[in-house]
């Protein structure tokens, strides 16, 4: 899977969103620099769209040029930039006609017993496939999820926010972060177990 991504400090950021609070272009473009990539792995993973996450890509770091003056500080730049990609992310699935959307709004079951755990026994996956190969399988498993899952995943266990920060960017309870991370983990288990079946292997739990 895509290795995770650490955010650059508070400290660095706060910077160069004064400077570009006051006017200098030039400290935004480093802004836009230092998160450009990662705002746009988040998005691509979200929408499943090289196209669209470009146009979140465009649109996110836009807003958030429109919006600076409003940004106080409460939070890392960076949070409250992935924020805006997430939104943006959204967006753009809930115009697909296609995409069967669900609100991340919408209640979801917390009894675990619902949860299908038909997990298969896997066998050292990594001895079998090459690390190219793993991370490509993984990253469509991932892709695979439906968005209110997927995006949950992707901000906790790719980007490593942490439960708090996932709940505030979603705009979640962190018992609903929980459960939906709970969720996507297995939903993970189960689609890889049944990528790994396909292929005829008998492999150990990798995940």
């Amino acid at each position: 899977m895509t290795n995770p991504i650490t955010a650059p400090s508070v400290d660095a950021d706060a910077a160069l969103v004064a400077q570009a609070q006051g006017g200098d272009a030039a400290a935004f473009t480093e802004l836009v620099r230092r998160h450009d990539k990662k705002i746009f792995r988040l998005a691509r993973h979200i929408t499943e769209s090289d196209e669209d996450a470009e146009d979140v890509l465009q649109e996110s770091f836009l807003k958030a040029y429109s919006h600076l003056g409003g940004f106080e500080g409460g939070s890392k730049f960076y949070t409250w930039l992935v924020r805006i990609a997430v939104n943006e992310s959204l967006m753009k699935l809930r115009k697909r006609k296609s995409d069967k959307f669900v609100s991340l709004d919408e209640p979801v079951e917390t009894e675990e017993e619902n949860i299908v755990r038909e997990i298969a026994v896997w066998n050292s996956p990594e001895t079998k496939y090459s690390q190219k190969e793993l991370r490509g399988i993984l990253d469509d498993a991932v892709t695979g999820l439906s968005p209110i899952y997927r995006a949950v995943f992707v901000l906790r266990d790719i980007e490593e926010l942490s439960i708090e920060e996932t709940a505030a960017i979603l705009d979640l309870s962190v018992a609903a972060v929980k459960t939906r991370l709970l969720r996507a983990r297995l939903q993970l288990r189960e689609k890889l177990t049944r990528i790994f079946k396909r292929k005829g292997d008998d492999l150990l739990a990798y995940l």
